[in-house]
């Protein structure tokens, strides 16, 4: 099955046989295939780049398929190592983190920087905490399978 190309997101790098590698979700998941290409609402002035995990609901491409720009994807992808690094230590705190410093860093970016926090507004952080944790673990093998898989591609492109 294809991924529409004439909606508003212009594929041009696809995945299309995402189904089969999605996580946990693999073979079992409506997450069909992931794209970059050029954004919704882009013009030929201002061109944007985004990535679009396509869902499809078995009958129809789903309005719910995400599309992010490039540097969200980025984003997202160092708030989970930073994220990863803080809870394999997390052990050591009695709630997982510091309650006198939920703030785990500050990552500059443009000038400024992007904070990693414990959402401490959480009314049930608590038991949460201790179910993102366990899942992290139990999930491990699975992350850190793409995690040296991105490391080594990294590393091939000089970074």
């Amino acid at each position: 099955m294809k991924i529409p190309t004439n909606l508003n997101h212009k594929p041009v790098v696809i995945s299309d046989n995402y189904e089969r590698v999605d996580g946990r979700f693999a073979r079992n998941t409506d997450a069909k295939a992931l794209s970059l290409g050029v954004a919704e609402g882009s013009s030929r002035r201002k061109v944007d780049l985004s990535a679009k995990v396509w869902r499809y609901t078995g009958e129809e491409w789903s309005k719910q398929s995400e599309e992010l720009p490039l540097h969200r994807v980025l984003d997202m992808s160092i708030l989970i190592c930073r994220s990863l690094a803080h809870f394999r230590d997390a052990y050591r705190y009695e709630h997982y983190y510091d309650p006198q410093e939920p703030v785990i860093d500050r990552v500059a970016l443009q000038g400024d920087a992007m904070n990693v926090a414990i959402c401490t507004d959480n009314e049930r952080l608590h038991e949460d905490i201790k179910l993102f944790s366990q899942a992290l673990s139990n999930d491990d093998e699975m992350i850190s399978e793409r995690l040296r898989t991105l490391s080594k591609l990294l590393m091939d492109m000089g970074y």
